[in-house]
């Protein structure tokens, strides 16, 4: 975008551009072979159900009394996953598929032994938990067995949905499409159409889909679903059933441009009485536009020119006193949908604490708080309050069979602030430079859904006005990864890993802030002396560069009665993506071991019973172990559906490496922690809550608490909720 940009972003675009062509050019041709592939990968035989085109047009009142739904197939024999494991249904479900060329239509009859009297439903906000009836139907469009797109429906037309085609469906997608249902002396009933544009998959082929449907009964506490799996199971869609029949022509390319203009007036009293830069009134103009557009069937161009997200949803206020930046998900639109494609990593555990998986893309450094520091002391100041982004596109999508791809590009304009001195001198100092942000990624599902591997890349550069910001901030930041997860036999075992390279480079004032940081405390006294080699891992102020390493590796068995999970976290002293990423903390290693048995058949005494005990241990690149725990927990679901759990963890002696915050290592004492927690059926009128813990530490200290939670629905669309708590807290190392 401006001539110092990094040849890490050059390279990434040229791959990533020059990829595509050719998986464009093979995507049609694969299609056919990709449906085929995954069909003759099923764990089991599964169900079937056929869409037929819309005879007659439907209206969408949720009756299905329209003479379409006449001639649409009807898929039933759904099995009980709770509360008896592998028993029909007691409550009768049928489905109804139909479609024409714009959407996907779905009639769904829900019987009910006592008719509408038994059906319960509770009106709630898009995407809440319903806490009553519900049908819920989750397609895997690619058939690939690794994609979920979700959508769900509850008597009262409450819908939720989360997508998109991606195997950790985001709950922050929403599509538009539409519900209507309808309650009668039968149960319930409920009419749904999905527009296809709404969707990603190979339009140019016979549709096979993979599909599951779920509906819970609430006052029976009944889930049952159509394709069936075990609770021992390890699920997901290679278990899925298939939804035959659809055949879509190609659909032509589309272009949705939407201008927006922008008036804002504000009638505030100054914070800052006498400042020059506040008025009583403030009036704001501006205008921008957002695109999106079909580049194939299966990609899209997403774009935003001068974007405004003054409606988004503020975050909530936090008074944070830790060494560690706090952590806001992200609420703007262009950066929430499609959001999953861009995650990279992750972590699984049953248990543990104090850890968190590779991260190399947070959106919320897009359009960030102006990071420069003021010069003086001014007696007014007037800073943005964000970095103005000038514009973002990205693409995403797939490209042929199981290949996906994402490429995001943002820049964000230099911002300057005002200040006034006590001398009534006046100011204008640069606060945020002219910034580029990219991002690469790309994902293969591999093996039917049973594999995939994907890599990331992403790059910063900045264009600094003054040189004052050139010591405070790095000019350029690049990282690399690939992650991977495998899996066999049945799914019932995994290795799941990533790899990740980093590295800074500025001027060395800007790198030693960074070596300076609560993210690595490079000037700690007692530190080993590193050797500084291609990998940064000792204070040096003459340093222009800083290099590191992270990844993560765990294997685990996770269907059966007993499951166990092995894995270790790293991160290098040098490791650095805070530019792009979220990072709290480098230079450690993290283990675990976790072992599981859980008894899923019910008995006269409960009907889910689990048992858990492990142990983690976490050292830094010295060798200097950081933290042990040796932890345990027992999770029952009594007969009333009553839940009990207990939990306990012991801690050693250990060094405290950054808790006098880039002083000397401190002994932290060891401890003893101990919660229990008892909750009633959660879908009574009343429901109470409560979580007792107590804790006590070698040397004495002594601290306590108690959470309680009470809920009351006096109707379907009303809950209070009453949350008391009490802590008591005592802590005798103290530092000074």
């Amino acid at each position: 975008m401006f001539p110092h940009r990094t040849h890490t972003t050059t390279l990434a675009l040229l791959v990533l551009g020059g990829g595509a062509a050719p998986l464009l050019a093979q995507s049609s041709a694969r299609a056919q072979t990709a449906q085929t592939t995954a069909a003759a990968a099923h764990i089991a035989a599964r169900p079937q159900a056929r869409v037929v085109p819309l005879a007659s047009p439907v209206v969408l009142d949720g009756k299905l009394d329209d003479a379409a739904w006449a001639s649409a197939p009807v898929a039933t024999g759904f099995t009980q996953q709770d509360p008896n494991e592998g028993k029909p249904a007691t409550q009768r479900t049928e489905v109804r598929f139909a479609y024409d060329a714009e959407a996907l239509y779905i009639g769904a009859r829900m019987y009910d032994t006592l008719g509408a009297a038994g059906v319960r439903s509770r009106l709630v906000r898009r995407d809440q938990n319903v806490e009553s009836d519900y049908i819920q139907f989750v397609f895997d469009t690619f058939h690939d067995h690794a994609g979920r797109t979700i959508f769900q429906v509850n008597p009262a037309g409450v819908k939720y949905d989360a997508g998109q085609a991606t195997p950790s469906a985001d709950p922050s997608w929403d599509p538009v499409w539409k519900a209507a249902t309808h309650v009668d002396s039968l149960g319930w009933t409920a009419e749904m159409r999905i527009p296809f544009s709404q969707l990603r998959f190979s339009r140019d082929t016979t549709q096979v889909w993979g599909m599951q449907v779920w509906r819970y009964v609430q006052r029976l506490n009944e889930t049952s679903m159509w394709s069936f799996w075990g609770k021992n199971d390890s699920g997901g869609p290679a278990f899925f059933g298939h939804l035959e029949g659809m055949a879509l022509g190609h659909r032509p390319r589309a272009l949705e441009i939407l201008p927006y203009t922008l008036a804002r007036a504000s009638y505030v009293a100054p914070t800052q009485p006498g400042s020059p830069f506040q008025d009583r009134r403030a009036y704001h103009a501006s205008m921008g536009a957002d695109v999106k557009a079909l580049l194939t069937s299966t990609l899209t161009l997403d774009a935003t020119l001068n974007p405004d997200f003054g409606q988004v949803e503020v975050d909530p206020a936090q008074v944070n006193l830790s060494d560690s930046e706090s952590y806001f998900d992200e609420r703007r639109p262009f950066f929430v949908e499609g959001s999953g494609l861009f995650s990279f990593g992750g972590l699984n555990c049953f248990t543990c604490s104090d850890v968190s998986g590779m991260s190399l893309f947070y959106s919320r450094r897009i359009g960030r708080h102006p990071q420069g520091g003021l010069p003086g002391d001014p007696r007014y100041s007037d800073v943005p309050d964000n970095t103005h982004i000038l514009g973002a596109a990205k693409v995403t999508g797939r490209v042929r069979r199981g290949w996906e791809i994402g490429v995001l590009d943002a820049v964000t304009s230099a911002e300057d602030a005002g200040l006034v001195y006590a001398d009534d001198s006046r100011l204008t100092r640069e606060v945020e430079p002219l910034t580029n942000y990219f991002v690469g990624r790309v994902r293969r599902t591999l093996h039917a859904g049973d594999a995939n591997v994907g890599a990331m890349v992403t790059s910063v550069g900045r264009r600094f006005g003054y040189d004052s910001l050139a010591l405070q901030l790095p000019a350029h930041a690049e990282a690399a990864g690939v992650d991977w997860v495998w899996t066999w036999q049945k799914r019932a075992y995994e290795l799941r890993g990533n790899f990740a390279l980093s590295q800074v480079s500025g001027d060395s004032a800007a790198i030693l802030r960074l070596q300076r940081s609560s993210v690595r405390y490079f000037q700690r006294p007692d530190r080993g002396n590193g050797s500084n080699g291609f990998f940064s891992d000792a204070y040096d102020p003459g340093l222009t560069a800083l290099r590191g390493y992270g990844g993560y590796l765990r294997m685990a068995k996770q269907a059966g009665s007993w499951l166990w999970e092995s894995q270790v976290n790293y991160r290098s002293p040098g490791f650095e993506v805070n530019d792009l990423a979220f990072l709290s903390q480098s230079d450690y290693v993290w283990t675990q071991g976790n072992i599981r048995r859980r008894w899923t058949t019910p008995t006269r005494y409960y009907r889910y019973f689990q048992f858990t005990t492990g142990a983690q241990r976490q050292f830094n690149y010295d060798g200097a172990v950081t933290s042990t725990q040796v932890h345990g927990s027992v999770y029952a679901q009594l007969r009333n559906y009553w839940e009990l759990s207990l939990y306990g963890q012991h801690r050693p002696e250990v060094a405290a490496d950054r808790l006098t915050r880039g002083g000397p290592s401190v002994r932290r004492a060891g401890l003893n922690f101990v919660q229990a927690s008892v909750n009633t059926d959660s879908r009574k009128r009343f429901v109470f809550g409560t979580s007792p813990w107590t804790e006590r530490t070698a040397d004495g200290a002594r601290s306590y608490g108690l959470n309680a939670d009470l809920r009351m629905k006096p109707a379907s669309n009303v809950s209070v909720s009453f949350g008391p708590s009490f802590d008591h807290a005592e802590n005798r190392s103290q530092f000074v």
